[in-house]
């Protein structure tokens, strides 16, 4: 229990310190790290000494920072969990709603799906894998974008061509924005007929280790039934995104998702 909770220590100082990296590039100070984590700053220094001992963090004149070699190691790891330990979690939430369900990446002004699941009594053709839809109209947009701020948003999208999308896309970044606001604050975004006539979707967003969006679990079906169930799918949905983020920060096995929802 000792090595676990020591672990699990070093894992909390490694984590802050990865936070702090885009406003303190040159190193954070361990006096800065044991305020935020309020902890005591000789255990914090004894951590990230550890820490620096394993090439995990180097130490700087400032205080200590996050390895390169560690970013590229742990950013590969990400990518790999994201789509081998996705496509698990995609079947798995796939089998509990009985609906297609998608993982879409952010590229540029459009949302590309990367994995799928979906049911073969739906009876649909071909694969959406690779596929890239403007973000702005996406079942993956509003997810795709949940931690980006107005003036990344506005960049992002540019100007929205309506046309492009279905009878319920947004008609500018201001209406995006709006949307978006109140997915938030419920916890998954409604799509409801923005990417194409007849489709509606719940959509939540997968965080990675750096506690950044990389990815949008989607739950996507044909809109009547799918708005009967809304809440029931939403919630589904973001237990899952839930579930994918945990595994990509080391927290969870992929596996465990069907066991905690049932």
């Amino acid at each position: 229990m000792a090595t676990h909770s020591s672990m699990g220590r070093g894992m909390e100082v490694f984590r802050s310190l990865g936070r702090t990296a885009h406003a303190l590039p040159c190193g954070t100070p361990v006096s800065s790290l044991a305020e935020s984590l309020e902890r005591d700053r000789s255990q914090v220094s004894r951590t990230l000494a550890a820490l620096a001992q394993a090439r995990l963090v180097d130490r700087t004149r400032s205080g200590y920072r996050v390895a390169a070699r560690t970013y590229a190691r742990a950013q590969a790891l990400s990518e790999h969990r994201l789509r081998v330990d996705g496509l698990t979690v995609l079947e798995q939430l796939s089998s509990v709603t009985g609906e297609a369900c998608f993982l879409g990446e952010l590229y540029g002004a459009s949302t590309v799906t990367i994995a799928e699941s979906i049911p073969q009594s739906m009876g649909m053709v071909g694969s959406w894998v690779g596929r890239a839809y403007p973000a702005f109209c996406s079942d993956a947009g509003y997810a795709a974008l949940w931690d980006a701020d107005d003036a990344e948003i506005a960049a992002v999208l540019g100007r929205i061509d309506a046309s492009l999308g279905g009878p319920g896309a947004v008609a500018g970044v201001a209406e995006f924005i709006t949307r978006l606001e109140r997915a938030r604050a419920r916890g998954y975004s409604i799509v409801d007929e923005e990417a194409e006539s007849g489709l509606t979707s719940v959509a939540a967003p997968v965080f990675d280790y750096r506690d950044e969006v990389v990815a949008a679990m989607q739950v996507v079906g044909h809109s009547a039934p799918v708005r009967s169930r809304v809440s029931e799918l939403g919630d589904a949905c973001r237990a899952a995104a839930e579930h994918l983020s945990a595994v990509l920060r080391g927290a969870a096995s992929a596996s465990d998702f069907q066991q905690v929802h049932h």
